[in-house]
Order: structure tokens, then C-alpha cells, then sequence
């Protein structure tokens, strides 16, 4: 690999700032704002919209919205 064209590999925290849900995790992303975080280390900080805490889909809050009739006309399509 050639050296000074990659961008750096760190440890970076991303909070959910709607459920204040936070998790560490390596990323390249660049940020100005930072967190200490549980181990007493200050980390790079990525404020997300959403995350699996807040996502309707891994809440449990996901709903089919069934417009027009779609999911009866594939069951009757295809019999099941």
C-alpha cells in the first residue's frame, strides 16, 4: 500500500441522539467533536439520526403499510 493516501483507521463513538444510544466501534470518518467515553478515554464523536435503538424496524414498532391492496393481490398471485 502506498503510505500518506489512506485515510486513519481509528476508534470512533456514534450516538443516536434520539434514544441518547452511543457505541464504539473503528471508522475513518473525520469529526470535530469528541467524548470521553466509559474507559475514561476521549474519542472522536458522530451524532446519528438513527440507529438500531431507535429504527422502527428493531424496535418492534415497524408496520406494512398495505396501499391498495398489494400484499392480498400477491397472496392471491401466488397462493399463499
Amino acid at each position: 500500500m502506498k503510505s500518506g493516501i489512506h485515510p486513519e483507521y481509528r476508534p470512533v463513538v456514534f450516538q443516536d441522539i434520539s434514544s441518547d444510544f452511543a457505541f464504539l466501534t473503528r471508522s475513518t470518518i473525520e469529526t470535530s467533536d469528541t467524548i470521553k467515553w466509559e474507559d475514561g478515554n476521549e474519542y472522536p464523536l458522530v451524532k446519528v439520526e438513527i440507529s438500531s435503538k431507535s429504527h422502527p424496524f428493531y424496535t418492534g414498532k415497524h408496520k406494512i403499510v398495505d396501499s391498495g391492496g398489494r400484499v392480498d393481490k400477491f397472496k392471491r398471485r401466488y397462493g399463499k
